[in-house]
């Protein structure tokens, strides 16, 4: 039994000795911490997304607090965590115009054409190396859900064979953007609303094969476009979202409906009745 408590003795001496060399260690060895960077991560959202180009919020943290990222740096707080970080460093954070992302197809069930039944991994990189996918549209959505799955903030959803993006839900993480196999996925304005949702590359013929919304390349928008705000570039038509003013006139005049933004018809005011003569009688 003495032998016993000895030990425990021992043990706890040894303990509290090896603890207070430790307690000596970290204080010579302490590294100096910037309370600034502590305090400008407790002010980021933490999603650690990478979307802003550093190694997660830490390093984002690190890069603003030394000076070599902006305060609004940070795609997914948004305006009040550029705020935030803007009075801790003491700086004024600027006009940021928020941006989500955007998926450039719209060839869904019945509009883009299959080549073949896939039946592997459901998964669009898996998809896209057996013959490039499924589908007829070598660029087009898969539909698998792969960006579905990696969207933390339950952005998308897979709606008749293609990814559709909420933008009320989107943080432009960036997350999205990374995993597609097509590269289909960009950043937009939030507040733009007319869109190529397309990214066929083909020509006209071969696009009009595969896909029924396709852009076949006949540029009748970039000649209606009273701003010059449409582009044509490897024989698909780009929207330069810096000068348009989402006038619609371009989604209107696609023939193929290509171009998302058409504005609504008008309804035609129902004809007033008319109204019936009186006719009166003279003595």
């Amino acid at each position: 039994m003495n032998g016993i408590l000895v030990a425990v003795v021992i043990l706890g001496v040894l303990g509290l000795v090896f603890g207070v060399i430790l307690g000596v260690a970290a204080k010579v060895f302490e590294v100096p911490v910037n309370p600034q960077i502590v305090k400008v991560r407790g002010a980021l959202p933490g999603a650690n997304c990478g979307a802003c180009g550093f190694p997660g919020c830490d390093g984002l943290a690190e890069a603003i607090a030394e000076g070599k990222a902006p305060v609004n740096a940070c795609p997914v707080g948004g305006e009040q965590c550029a705020s935030e970080i803007a009075a801790i460093m003491g700086t004024e954070a600027g006009a940021t115009e928020k941006k989500v992302a955007r998926v450039k197809c719209n060839g869904k069930c019945g509009l883009a054409k299959d080549k073949f039944q896939y039946e592997g991994i459901t998964d669009c990189r898996a998809a896209a190396l057996v013959a490039g996918g499924a589908k007829t549209c070598s660029f087009g959505c898969l539909g698998y859900g792969t960006c579905e799955k990696v969207c933390d903030f339950g952005a998308i959803d897979i709606i008749d064979g293609v990814a559709v993006i909420n933008k009320e839900k989107c943080t432009s993480c960036g997350a999205c953007i990374e995993v597609c196999p097509k590269f289909l996925i960009e950043l937009v304005p939030y507040k733009q609303k007319v869109f190529v949702d397309c990214n066929n590359q083909k020509r006209g013929k071969e696009v009009k094969d595969a896909c029924s919304v396709g852009c076949i390349g006949c540029q009748i928008c970039v000649k209606k476009c009273p701003f010059d705000s449409m582009d044509f570039d490897n024989n698909l038509a780009h929207i330069n979202y810096e000068t348009c003013k989402n006038c619609r006139i371009c989604a209107k005049e696609c023939p193929t409906g290509a171009i998302f933004g058409k504005p609504p018809e008008k309804k035609k005011k129902p004809a007033e009745p008319k109204k019936e003569e009186v006719k009166t009688e003279t003595a």
